[in-house]
Formats: structure tokens, C-alpha cells, sequence
């Protein structure tokens, strides 16, 4: 059964979110062919466990990996897509060799191939998994061709999140957020009227530093920062994790997602990861989304949507669960929460710096190139730097990431 009414894909559901919930005829169309970008990642390969638990409800199209093509090739033998995509033309033929001599299909490569894969007429649902600015392009080609887009790639909306809003409402593409916290706000608004809500309230777990000082955070290695004590994610989204980037790019989600001023946008550091995010409405009362922290439960809830799946998440015993615990995040100690707040209103190009100085600073730090508050100095100096203007195309916002890119690879040169 749905777990809620459905809606005409027009009607004024909550806020001013980005764009309409999806069409009465995608809800009835099943089973739902899906297109999984970044599917050896540990979205992808969560998604591919919820396909696992109901595969009368969908039909795997393509997968596209980065490269990582041993995994590529077992999800690829067992779900048998029509098309998969890689990151260039030198992992065709080895990935090739891994596939059953039976079974052939097209291969494609590169970003062009990624953003091909997210436009299949055949697909109905992309879920956008690539990390970083890499799934900007992907996104793009979904929505120019009205998909329904399950995006967990937070990176499309920082960079692009007024040109989505824009494209999404001429083409009638959907976005549905897979981000825990924003999954959970998105069903706390569900069918509530803007003048009710006060504000929206992001958890942060707080990752493995919380309550350490800027002192002990200057001698950390990259093997104490990617030792995340809740979940289990990718190398770079648990560095942004621990220095709360992370937390500072969902913030920038958020504003571009729900259309809210900053001040009505709140962060809270929670780390028992039971408490998913919150909504506070006007007369003071809470609405707080709780569960076992496993990404397949906002996976399941988009794939899915408006349905309700059992994907055999450990329920979440309150009885048997420890105190919940709430404070207020340390700006002194992770300043990068507070640059990504900075910055709102003030013109995409500093998302896209902010983004990608970001981006290479972290690969930097897990080579053993810089230390950890490297990290945030260094995306503070590429924002100091920035005088461009907001960029207008994709071209535009990814000649800015590489422009970025390159200086802030100077600056870690020069150091």
C-alpha cells in the first residue's frame, strides 16, 4: 500500500520544493527501469540490495561504475543491464574479459557515456551516485530528459542547484533526495503548508573528531579520519565527514532543495545517527525522522515512492537504544560548515569553488600531501581568490572547477 495519497505531480505539496512529486503514471508503471550511476559505490551497491529484496519492482537498464570494474562485472553478470557505462576507453576491453561469454552489452565511456546512460528512453528512474563534481553532467542529461531522479550526488544541486530548479520545470523532471538527512526532511514536509514550517534541522553525527581540538585535528592520519563510527561510506564523503563539509555541502542542498533563507536552515550534532533530521513548525512542535542508520531505508523510500518497502532493516528498539544526545556544532574546530553557510545567496560561483578546492584538498590529504586542517585553509584561501561570475551553463561551472582545480593544486604545491 502507498504510505501516503497520491498527489497530481502539480499540486503545492511542501514549501517551495525544487520540483513536483513524480506523475501518477510513473507511480503505476512497474516494473521501474532504473539506471544506477556510481553502482560500486556504497549507494550503489545499497541500491542494489534494495533491487535484490523486491525485484518485481524493478528492472536494472544499465550501471555505470568508475573503476572499479571487477565489482562492475559481478553486479553486471547478475543483473544482466543492457548497458554499462566506465570512466574511460582503457577499462572496455579488461572489463570485457570479466563479463560472461554470453552476455553482451553496450559499453560506454566518459562523462558523454554517464549522461547517455542517465537519458535512455527506456529508463524511467536514474539514481545519481557518483561522487563529487563528476555526476554534475549526468544529472543534467536526467533532468533535460525528465526523469525521475533518486539523487544522492549532493554535488548536482551545490553546483547547479538554480539551473535544476530551472530545467526540471520545463521538462517536468523529478528529483527525490536519497541523502538520509534530506530524505528525512523531504517526509517531514510531506503535505505541509510553507506558513507552518519554522524551520528544518540537519543531524550531524559529528564523525569520528567530535569534541577534539583544532590541536589534536592538526596530527590526525587518514586512517584515523576514515574511521567513521556510524556508517559506512566512500573515502571522500567520510573525510568531508569529519572535517563536517559534508554537513556544510547538505546545507547548500537544503536551500537549493527547499527553497528556505539560511536562518530557517539549523544544524545539530547527534551522534548516536538515530535521529535523521527534523522539522520544527511554527508552534513549536518537532517532527523528528528516526531509524537504524542504513542507507537502504531513503533508497528504498525513493526507488519505491509513494510505496513502503521492508528491506530488511534492523528495526530501530528505543527500549534498548542509549540516551539521545543533541549539541550545537564546533564552527572553531570545523570551520568548513560555516564557509559552506557563508556563502549562500552570494552567487553559485563560490559553491563551485567552495566544491572543488574542497574536492582536491581532500584527495591531497588521503595521499599524505597535507595535513587535516589543510583542508579547510585551503578551501577558505580558494574562496578568497574567487572573483568570478556565477556561471550560466554546465560548461561554465565545470571551466570553474577545473580553473579551481589548478590554482588550489599550486597552493599544495607551494606549501
Amino acid at each position: 500500500m502507498p504510505c501516503s495519497p497520491i498527489l497530481k505531480a502539480n499540486e503545492n505539496i511542501m514549501v517551495h520544493y525544487i520540483t513536483s512529486l513524480p506523475s501518477p503514471e510513473w507511480e503505476s508503471r512497474i516494473p521501474r527501469t532504473l539506471s544506477i550511476l556510481g553502482c560500486t559505490g556504497s549507494i550503489g551497491t545499497s541500491t542494489l540490495k534494495v533491487v535484490e529484496s523486491h525485484p518485481e519492482l524493478f528492472s536494472i537498464v544499465a550501471l555505470a561504475a568508475g573503476r572499479n570494474i571487477r565489482l562492475l562485472a559481478e553486479q553486471a553478470n547478475r543483473w544482466r543491464p543492457s548497458c554499462l557505462g566506465v570512466q574511460d576507453e582503457t577499462l572496455t576491453a579488461p572489463l570485457l574479459e570479466l563479463l560472461a561469454p554470453d552476455y553482451h552489452p553496450e559499453i560506454l565511456v566518459g562523462q558523454e557515456g554517464y549522461a547517455t546512460l542517465a537519458s535512455l528512453p527506456e529508463v524511467s528512474t536514474v539514481l545519481s551516485a557518483q561522487v563529487g563534481a563528476a555526476g554534475l553532467r549526468a544529472t543534467l542529461a536526467a533532468a533535460e530528459s525528465g526523469k525521475v531522479i533518486c539523487l544522492a550526488n549532493k554535488e548536482s544541486l551545490v553546483l547547479a542547484g538554480d539551473m535544476l530548479r530551472t530545467l526540471c520545470a520545463r521538462t517536468g523532471a523529478v528529483i527525490l533526495p536519497v541523502d538520509s538527512e534530506h530524505n528525512a526532511i523531504f517526509q517531514g514536509l510531506y503535505k505541509r503548508s510553507p506558513e507552518t514550517v519554522s524551520r528544518i534541522i540537519l543531524t550531524a553525527s559529528g564523525g569520528p573528531f567530535r569534541g577534539k581540538s583544532r590541536a589534536f585535528l592538526a596530527t590526525v592520519t587518514p586512517e584515523q579520519a576514515l574511521r567513521h563510527p556510524n556508517w559506512s561510506m566512500g573515502a571522500k564523503i567520510t573525510i568531508d565527514s569529519a572535517t563536517m563539509m559534508n554537513k556544510g555541502l547538505e546545507v547548500i542542498e537544503a536551500w537549493h532543495l527547499y527553497g528556505l533563507p539560511s536562518e530557517q536552515i539549523g544544524v545539530l550534532v547527534h551522534p548516536q545517527s538515530q535521529v535523521h533530521s527534523l522539522v520544527e513548525f511554527t508552534d513549536g512542535s518537532l517532527m523528528a525522522h528516526m531509524g537504524t542508520p542504513d542507507m537502504r531505508m531513503p533508497i528504498a523510500h525513493c526507488l519505491a515512492w509513494p510505496r513502503c518497502l521492508n528491506v530488511g532493516i534492523p528495526r530501530l528498539n528505543l527500549a534498548m537504544s542509549h540516551a539521545l544526545t543533541f549539541e550545537e556544532p564546533d564552527l572553531l574546530s570545523f570551520p568548513c560548515l560555516d564557509m559552506a553557510r557563508q556563502i549562500l545567496g552570494k552567487g553559485s560561483q563560490f559553491a563551485v569553488t567552495l566544491n572543488a578546492a574542497n574536492e582536491v584538498a581532500v584527495e591531497a590529504f588521503l595521499a599524505g600531501r597535507i595535513g587535516f586542517m589543510d583542508i579547510p585553509d585551503l578551501v577558505a584561501r580558494a574562496l578568497d581568490a574567487c572573483t568570478d561570475r556565477p556561471p550560466v551553463s554546465a560548461e561554465e561551472i565545470e571551466q570553474l572547477d577545473q580553473k579551481t582545480r589548478y590554482r588550489t593544486g599550486r597552493y599544495i604545491e607551494q606549501q
